[in-house]
């Protein structure tokens, strides 16, 4: 079995201590940093770009995992690579040359991940394999933290996983992952669990410190 990647999402972090709650959770044991990018237009919520992960970039050394959830990822991946992020993950539903834009965003220098919605098919991916490092499956409809997991997600997470049977692709879920779904994702196939609430609860490295292991725990 892969180790269990965590990956808090700073969506549920607070904005006013953006910065050290970033260092917190690295201290904590987070393995990546996950950050929801959000535009209004792809999804109904706005967060935050480039300059904001630039500023916060110097608190931690883990990898910056970031999810574009917007409209046009093509206009702006040299920005988020300036930004110093390591993996850059697009949307199905909105990236109309994907082999394309997954290939520029490894020219660049980062991973290339493809994430899908809960509504939308796993068709196509199969001519991707080559260019992908990451699949994110969202267990929630994309666009606000807090959301319950939509159970029709473990079959999907275990079709990819058929689908991307030995290549060193990584398999991330998002959406509504807490104790409870953690065990069942991870037996579907998924080795890198975002989560956002259920890491934030509590202020204090000790709370984020349990959080995070709790979600480790495979049984």
């Amino acid at each position: 079995m892969e180790e269990v990647i965590i990956a808090p999402s700073i969506l549920s972090a607070d904005f006013g201590s953006l910065a050290n709650d970033v260092k917190l959770i690295d201290e904590a044991g987070a393995d990546w940093i996950h950050l929801d990018v959000m535009d209004g237009h792809f999804v109904p919520n706005l967060t935050f770009g480039p300059p904001i992960i630039k500023s916060i970039r110097p608190y931690s050394k883990k990898p910056f995992d970031a999810h574009l959830m917007v409209t046009n990822p093509d206009d702006l991946l040299e920005e988020y690579v300036a930004a110093g992020v390591d993996i850059i993950t697009v949307h199905k539903e909105v990236t109309p040359h994907l082999d394309r834009t997954l290939a520029r965003i490894r020219n660049l220098g980062c991973k290339a991940g493809v994430s899908i919605n809960p509504g939308t098919s796993l068709s196509g991916l199969e001519f991707l394999l080559e260019k992908l490092d990451l699949i994110l499956i969202m267990s929630v409809n994309p666009g606000f933290g807090g959301q319950s997991f939509i159970n029709s997600s473990i079959d999907k997470i275990t079709a990819v996983r058929d689908l991307v049977s030995c290549k060193p692709i990584n398999i991330q879920v998002d959406g509504g992952v807490n104790n409870v779904i953690a065990p069942q994702v991870i037996k579907a196939g998924a080795n890198v669990l975002v989560a956002g609430s259920a890491i934030f609860s509590g202020s204090d490295i000790e709370s984020y410190q349990k959080n995070i292991a709790s979600l480790r725990c495979k049984t």
